[in-house]
């Protein structure tokens, strides 16, 4: 009879694949429950473990390190990923006994072909259970580092924009599951009606404190499982995404633009914002994800007023001169700003992070002939990085002087120059950077 697939083996899988193909942990763990699916109980352990390793990969290896005579980087593949799965349940997870842990961490090397490995996993993580209480002090110069598994570099740079105090905050936030967060469509349902359909498939949802019509939930497991985001009641997106299209102004009748539009929540907020009688022209160079954003504006009952078109973005199309009220550009970024939600991102290459602003220049450059005059531009990305964010506008400005930053004010944020950066430890958000510009009338 073959073995039930296991949560462990499963997040195991998850990480081989990340480490071997460069793939993000949460494709990959999608992708792998598709395969094999599993009960709600035994996915929810997986991810837990997939993204538990990958939120304290530093800090588990520091303390692996430091009872592996050997040293973690020596071992074979995949013994590091198999003590780090044993180590994050020792040390994290409190429903698993230390037993199971590291009695499934030696099942999982002999199931490896690391059968030869298996006292060495038992007396490792054996001893990292029982010294639990009195693991070895991390250094001072690398607290914040190892402490909240964020490459020196990172940690360094954080601390230099806030402070170690708020550093700290946010890179302590950026370890915790965050909410996942929806935006009522007000064309199939109310916020009251959605929270009350919600309750009785007993999710848990509230409302977000400062952003209208976005709801927290809890509990929910996929969420788009839900009969009501299949029935178009909802869709994915985080509070501070749902600002790009809000601070637009988007008004009843207006065409809007949206230069990189996967995964498809600006362009779905800005044709609800410009009703029946507004166009919405949602770009990308991904023909798939152009498929998904047309499907989700079928869902939502929004395909009359969404076209797509595959476009890269620093090609200018001479037939879209001037012609929109409103033109969104949420550019392509290091996405510093949702380690929460895809953990990995932190051990990216950062030397690959230099060529950025040239790339969000460019688009940013490009997409502002697009705008009528009195029109309004959006530029926005997922990052806290200055040189990503206001390097880019300030350098925009600087060199189109028919284009002026516009002021506004947000909640918890206050009133800006025409700019801001939403942090996670700050705002109940995703780290986000928003910049609403106007194009003159003269």
């Amino acid at each position: 009879m073959p073995r039930a697939v296991s949560a462990r083996d499963t997040a195991l899988d998850v990480l081989t694949v990340c480490r071997r193909q460069n793939a993000w942990a949460d494709a990959a763990l999608n992708a792998r429950l598709q395969r094999a699916p599993m009960s709600d109980r035994e996915a929810a352990l997986c991810g837990r473990l997939v993204y538990g390793v990958m939120q304290n990969r530093i800090l588990l290896d520091f303390y692996l390190d430091a009872f592996c005579t050997r040293g973690l980087d020596r071992l074979q593949e995949p013994l590091p990923d198999i003590l780090r799965l044993g180590a994050y349940q020792i040390l994290f997870l409190d429903r698993v006994p230390d037993r199971a842990a590291v009695n499934e961490a030696v099942n999982q090397a002999a199931r490896a072909g690391r059968k030869h490995a298996s006292g060495m996993v038992n007396a490792v993580l054996r001893r990292l259970s029982r010294e639990k209480a009195s693991l070895p002090e991390i250094p001072d110069a690398d607290a914040l580092s190892v402490r909240y598994s964020h490459p020196r570099w990172l940690a360094g740079r954080v601390r230099e924009l806030l402070g170690p105090e708020e550093a700290e905050r946010f890179l302590a936030e950026n370890n915790r599951i965050p909410p996942m967060t929806v935006q009522v469509n007000p064309e199939h349902t109310s916020v009251d009606a959605l929270l009350s359909e919600l309750s009785e498939l007993g999710v848990a949802a509230a409302r977000h404190p400062w952003v209208a019509g976005c709801l927290e939930l809890s509990g929910s497991g996929a969420p788009t499982r839900l009969p009501p985001f299949r029935a178009g009641k909802f869709y994915v997106q985080d509070p501070a995404a749902r600002l790009v299209t809000d601070l637009a102004g988007i008004r009843p009748g207006a065409s809007v633009l949206d230069v990189c539009a996967a995964p498809g929540g600006k362009s779905f907020g800005a044709a609800l914002a410009a009703g029946a009688a507004g166009s919405v022209l949602a770009c990308d160079v991904n023909a798939n994800k152009l498929r998904r954003i047309a499907d989700g504006a079928e869902r939502l009952g929004l395909s009359a007023r969404i076209r797509t078109a595959r476009a890269d973005g620093r090609v200018f199309h001479a037939e879209w001169n001037a012609a929109f009220d409103a033109v969104l550009v949420d550019a392509p970024c290091s996405g510093l700003g949702i380690i929460r939600k895809k953990p990995d991102i932190r051990y990216r290459d950062p030397d690959a992070l230099s060529a950025l602003p040239a790339l969000q220049y460019a688009l940013l450059g490009n997409a502002s002939g697009y705008v009528r005059p009195g029109g309004t531009l959006v530029y926005s990305t997922c990052t806290v990085l200055p040189e990503e964010n206001e390097g880019v506008t300030e350098r925009f400005l600087s060199e189109h002087p028919d284009f002026r930053r516009v002021p506004f004010t947000l909640p918890t944020v206050g009133e800006t120059s025409g700019q801001a950066t939403l942090w996670p430890q700050r705002n109940r958000t995703d780290g986000f950077y928003i910049c609403r510009m106007e194009r003159n009338t003269i």
